[in-house]
């Protein structure tokens, strides 16, 4: 686990990709099945850019487990209904709180330093939420009285957030973006100003699940700036599929965790790859899902930066191995996620 996360140069990333895709070859049936059938020869696979990658609707129809492993605990999707929602099966939960723990803690700082709200409608009242039990975990980390989960009274929430202002204390909150906009409507019809504060954190998972009127990511994080009157608005990028989780800390500029990888494939043919700065699907390697699948073609659209005006909180000595990106929306023939980003 320690070799996991302790990933420093691009050799030890390529290194542990290729072990990694010998290792679920071998011991998860659904992945060998799909490789044999695309009849590739695993033996010959010697750059990350020639694994193949699974669609991740196999996890709607089939059970990507580790065949050595055995599990009851598995996260579900936020579809719409309740028919044919992707479950990941979680062999290893240890494995997943330490990809939180270092994943917030280089990308943000250590959980004990905060106080935890979350304002997760739908979430907090689905089962099986992998975003509830990553907040869930970062609390439990935190361990402050004030920690808690917001539904639909506002009014303690604002309450709340006047208070730890005035005490100047360090808060994070993670909103679903339909949520967070309820909450600013709501304070704005009963003429509450939300106190200006340094020590607030707003972090949006996405979701509009058809809320709230279309509107672009960049003119969403303006209305939270506006809203809550800070310039900590920050994004998290992962999914039902994943162990892992990626950051933006600003201008909707992500950035991975070293055992974490975004490529960008052509739309046209999903075993090449786009140049950066020019969009494409979004496929993702998250090298926590060991016991999974770590090599994940998703329906999400997405670029890699050339060149990008990193913020200030991301270029901090975070010793970052890949490149930043932006999620820009769904593939139009795809489903629609519960939890996937606006279109930007």
């Amino acid at each position: 686990m320690n070799e996991l996360f302790n990933i420093k140069t691009e050799t030890d990333f390529q290194q542990k990709c290729l072990e990694t895709f010998n290792y679920q070859y071998q011991n998860s049936e659904v992945y060998r099945k799909f490789v044999d059938y695309l009849n590739i020869d695993p033996n010959e696979i010697q750059v990350v850019e020639k694994i193949p990658f699974l669609p991740i609707e196999m996890f709607k129809n089939h059970t990507i487990l580790d065949q050595t492993k055995s599990t009851e605990l598995f996260f579900e999707s936020s579809g719409t209904t309740q028919l044919n929602l992707s479950k990941h099966w979680i062999a290893d939960e240890k494995l997943y709180q330490h990809s939180i723990q270092k994943s917030f803690a280089q990308f943000i700082g250590n959980a004990e330093d905060y106080i935890f709200l979350g304002l997760l409608p739908s979430y907090l009242e689905k089962k099986h939420s992998s975003l509830i039990y990553m907040v869930d975990f970062l609390m439990t980390k935190s361990a402050k009285p004030e920690n808690g989960y917001f539904l639909y009274n506002h009014q303690d929430l604002f309450e709340l957030l006047t208070q730890l202002s005035t005490e100047n204390k360090k808060v994070i909150l993670f909103g679903v973006s339909f949520a967070l906009l309820d909450f600013l409507d709501f304070a704005e019809k009963n003429r509450h100003i939300i106190e200006s504060s340094e020590q607030l954190i707003i972090v949006e998972t996405g979701g509009m699940k058809g809320r709230k009127d279309e509107m672009t990511k960049d003119e969403l994080l303006n209305i939270f700036q506006q809203g809550f009157r800070t310039d900590k608005i920050y994004s998290e990028y992962s999914m039902t599929e994943l162990l892992s989780q990626a950051y933006s800390l600003g201008q909707n500029i992500y950035v991975s965790p070293n055992w974490m990888r975004i490529l960008i494939r052509n739309t046209e043919d999903p075993f090449s790859y786009v140049e950066d700065g020019r969009n494409g699907a979004i496929n993702i390697i998250d090298l926590a899902n060991r016991h999974s699948c770590s090599f994940i073609a998703t329906q999400d659209l997405g670029r890699m930066l050339v060149n990008p005006e990193i913020p200030r909180e991301a270029r901090n000595d975070k010793r970052v191995l890949s490149n930043p990106f932006q999620v820009l929306g769904r593939i139009d023939h795809s489903d629609i996620r519960g939890c996937s980003l606006l279109v930007s």
